[in-house]
């Protein structure tokens, strides 16, 4: 198959496959292969704010597998990618705010894998001892009863407890047939704010998601254990899709139920939250 682009232009990129009729896609930003990990971040690094000022946000990537979502969210040491640099700046505007805001951050990493909740954070012989499931608050917020919440005061601390999230994560990769790459990985920053001026307080939650990449099942071949893996990521990244169009077409039933990603991040998605996808 033979699929021509055109140099993008205004946030619009033409697509045309094969002779078919050409077709327009329209983004917020389109950034070139050169684009360097800052260049990235700029676009991202609004939403940092948001979070301190009470907003739910969330930030993902999505696309098929070895498209670099993973690099985009997590990048290297040389070249830290989306979370790093959120977090980062995150840290940066409440060193600014100290003398008017004080916060308390709190960190939870989990991954969803044929749809069940595992909580990284949890040492390797506690995993799977209790079922995770979702729940509504009183004030109608939904939640992981039994997450592990690590409470971080610095971004040293926060990357430390994100990084034994991703290495658990990772090492069951190697014993589990590969389910890293089987599985989405989310990084949930809870942030508690306090104005020392007027005494109003906020609750925000900051989601940073390393999505599983999609696959067509005929092309890959797959079957047995890696066959159900398969599937239920495509489910839930086509409910993840279902929600997200919903929600552009205001819809009166929005879908969150349909997966458990979707369920979990149904704060993040509607209502006043702020949503930024990387399509790759």
């Amino acid at each position: 198959m033979t699929i021509d682009f055109e140099a993008a232009k205004d946030g619009e990129l033409n697509v045309k496959s094969n002779g078919t009729s050409k077709k327009t896609f329209k983004f917020d930003a389109i950034f070139s292969p050169q684009a360097n990990q800052a260049e990235v971040f700029e676009d991202t690094a609004p939403l940092a704010t948001s979070v301190l000022d009470g907003y739910n946000a969330c930030i993902f990537a999505y696309g098929q597998t070895g498209t670099g979502k993973t690099f985009t969210m997590e990048g290297t040491e040389e070249s830290r990618g989306v979370n790093y640099r959120t977090l980062e700046e995150l840290f940066r505007i409440i060193e600014e705010r100290k003398n008017a805001v004080r916060y308390e951050i709190s960190v939870s990493v989990l991954e969803v894998y044929n749809e069940q909740i595992r909580d990284l954070l949890v040492s390797g012989s506690q995993q799977g001892v209790k079922r995770l499931e979702i729940k509504q608050d009183g004030e109608g917020m939904h939640h992981v009863p039994g997450l592990v919440e690590a409470h971080v005061n610095n971004m040293n601390e926060v990357w430390e407890a994100l990084r034994t999230g991703s290495n658990a994560r990772a090492v069951g990769s190697t014993n589990a047939n590969e389910h890293s790459s089987r599985s989405h990985c989310i990084h949930c920053v809870m942030v508690k704010g306090e104005n020392l001026l007027n005494g109003e307080c906020t609750r925000s939650k900051l989601w940073l998601i390393d999505l599983a990449g999609s696959e067509r099942i005929a092309k890959t071949e797959v079957q047995g254990e890696r066959l159900k893996e398969t599937q239920n990521i495509n489910r839930s990244l086509s409910a993840l899709g279902d929600v997200i169009s919903s929600l552009a077409t205001k819809s009166a039933h929005i879908p969150f139920r349909n997966s458990k990603l979707t369920h979990l991040l149904q704060d993040s998605l509607g209502g006043d939250s702020k949503t930024l996808m990387f399509v790759q």
